[in-house]
C-alpha cells in the first residue's frame, strides 16, 4: 500500500463473526493499537441477537442491558492492501467477554476454542482444517463463457489474480482459483492450517471477496442460493488429525476408505448428530433449497468415498509421484454454507466428533449411491437418514438433540433459536427468488 494521504487515518478493526454468520467490529486508530496491551472495545450482548436483516430479534434475553468487550487476539491481526482500496484491511479477529476478560457465554470464537481444547487435552490430537468456498459475482458485465473453461476464467482478468495476491499478502495461504459449474460462479480454496487460523482465515477470504468486487463495481455473494433454480454456494470444511508432533493420525491403509479408527468414530459422532447440526452450518432457509438430492450437496446422513453427494466425503488423495499419502488425507464436511459463521459451524463439528471419539463409535459404513433408490429398511440399516428438509425441522431437531444442545448455556441456545425464529419469520413463508436475491444482497 502507498502512503495514506494526510487527511487519512490507518483504522484497525476488532471483529466476530456473530450467530447470522456476519462479521462486525469496531474500529480505532491503528496508532493507538499496542499489542499485549490488552486494549478491547465495547460490545453489547443484543448483537448476539441480530438477525441477517438487521432486526434484533423480539424477545431475546438480553434487552438493553449488559456490556461486554472485544479483546483482540494479537496473534491473529491481518493488514494487507486490496487493489482499489484506499487504505490497507486491518482487522484483529477478537474474542467477546465479560468485563474481567473472561469467555462470554455467546462467543463463537471462544466455542470453538474451548472445543478445541478439549479435543487436544482427550485426545492428544489437534485438526488441521481448510474451509472451501463457493461464491458468485454478480451484476459483471461479462459474456457467457463455459463452466470450468480458461475463457471463464480469463474473462474476470485481473479478478483472480487480485485476489490471490491480496489472500497470500494476508497471510491465508490461497492455493487454487476456480471458476466453476454455476453462472458467474467461482471456488477459492486455502491450504491447511491450525483449526482456529483456519476459521479466521474463512472470515478473511469472504471479506477480502466482497472488497474486491465492490472495488471492481461488482456484487459477490456466497448465499446458499442466490436463485431457487441457480448451483448453490456450499463451504465445505476439509479436516485431518495431527499428532503431538505434527504427524498425521486420519490415515490407515489398513481400513475400509484407510480411515483410521479415530477417524471413523470421530465421523461417526458428527453423523449422528447431523440433523440438529444442519441447524448451525446450514442456518438460513434458502440453505435447504441446496441440501436436496442430485444436487452435488448433501441431504442424507452419508458418508461416502470421493462421492460429492455424501454429508462427509473421502477425498481423493493425489497419487503422482511418491508423496505420503497419509500427509494429503483428509475428510470433508459438505452440508456447510456461508449462513454460518466459520468459527460456530466448525466448532459444533468437533463438538459432534469428539463425542465419537468418547463412546468409541464403530466407523459408519462407506456408501455411493442413490440413498432413494434402496429400500427403507435398508437405508435404514445403513444410518443414511434424510437431512431436515427446512431450517423449522433443523431447529426442531436441535431442540431434540439434548447431547448438542449441552454444548451451549441456556441462554445462549436461547438467543440462537430465538434470533434464527425472528429471522425465519421476517424471511416469510415463500421459498422463491425474491428470498434468494434477499440473501444474496446480505452475504
Amino acid at each position: 500500500m502507498s502512503e495514506l494521504p494526510p487527511n487519512h487515518e490507518q483504522l484497525v478493526t476488532f471483529v466476530t463473526t456473530d450467530y447470522a454468520g456476519i462479521t462486525r467490529g469496531r474500529s480505532l486508530a491503528a496508532s493507538a493499537y499496542k499489542p499485549r496491551q490488552m486494549k478491547s472495545l465495547g460490545w453489547v450482548p443484543a448483537n448476539m441477537s441480530l438477525t441477517p436483516f438487521d432486526l434484533i430479534a423480539d424477545p431475546n434475553p438480553w434487552g438493553s442491558a449488559g456490556d461486554l468487550r472485544l479483546l483482540p487476539d494479537d496473534t491473529a491481526r491481518y493488514c494487507f492492501g486490496i487493489e482499489g482500496s484506499e487504505t490497507a484491511l486491518d482487522i484483529v479477529m477478537s474474542d467477546i467477554t465479560e468485563l474481567d476478560g473472561t469467555a462470554w457465554t455467546c462467543c463463537p470464537r471462544s466455542f470453538l476454542k474451548q472445543a478445541l481444547a478439549d479435543l487436544k487435552a482427550e485426545t492428544g490430537m489437534t485438526l488441521a482444517v481448510s474451509f472451501e468456498h463457493e461464491f458468485q459475482i454478480l451484476d459483471a458485465p461479462w459474456q457467457q463463457a463455459p463452466a470450468f473453461s480458461l475463457q471463464a476464467l480469463r474473462r474476470t482478468d485481473p479478478f483472480g489474480p487480485m485476489l490471490m495476491a491480496a489472500l497470500r499478502d494476508a497471510g491465508a495461504e490461497p492455493e487454487v482459483f476456480i471458476a466453476e459449474y454455476g453462472q458467474d460462479q467461482f471456488e477459492i480454496t486455502l491450504a491447511p492450517a491450525d483449526a482456529l487460523a483456519a476459521a479466521d482465515r474463512a472470515v478473511v477470504l469472504r471479506e477480502t471477496v466482497r472488497e474486491l468486487s465492490r472495488n471492481m463495481g461488482w456484487r459477490s455473494s456466497f448465499a446458499p442460493k442466490t436463485a431457487v433454480g441457480g448451483v448453490g454456494n456450499g463451504v465445505h470444511i476439509h479436516f485431518s488429525f495431527r499428532g503431538p508432533r505434527g504427524e498425521p493420525l486420519l490415515y490407515d491403509a489398513s481400513q475400509p476408505g484407510a480411515v483410521s479408527a479415530a477417524g471413523g468414530s470421530f465421523v461417526a459422532g458428527i453423523l449422528r448428530h447431523l440433523p440438529a447440526l444442519t441447524a448451525i452450518t446450514a442456518p438460513s432457509p434458502v440453505s435447504y433449497l441446496r441440501l436436496q438430492p442430485h444436487h452435488w450437496s448433501s441431504s442424507y446422513t452419508w458418508f461416502g468415498e470421493r462421492d460429492r453427494e455424501a454429508s462427509l466425503r473421502i477425498c481423493p488423495v493425489n497419487r503422482i509421484g511418491k508423496s505420503d499419502p497419509a500427509k494429503a488425507f483428509n475428510i470433508e464436511y459438505r452440508p456447510c454454507d456461508a449462513t454460518a459463521g466459520p468459527h460456530l459451524a466448525l466448532g459444533v463439528m468437533v463438538r459432534a466428533g469428539l463425542e465419537g471419539l468418547r463412546q468409541k463409535l464403530e466407523p459408519p459404513p462407506l456408501f455411493s449411491g442413490d440413498p432413494a433408490a434402496i429400500p427403507e429398511a435398508e437405508r435404514k440399516a445403513m444410518g443414511l437418514h434424510r437431512l431436515p428438509q427446512s431450517l423449522d425441522e433443523a431447529l426442531k431437531a436441535l431442540g431434540a438433540d439434548t447431547t448438542v444442545t449441552s454444548w451451549f448455556s441456556p441462554i445462549a441456545l436461547e438467543t440462537y433459536i430465538g434470533m434464527k425464529r425472528m429471522e425465519m419469520k421476517l424471511a416469510g413463508d415463500k421459498l422463491d427468488d425474491a428470498l434468494c436475491r434477499r440473501y444474496a444482497e446480505i452475504y
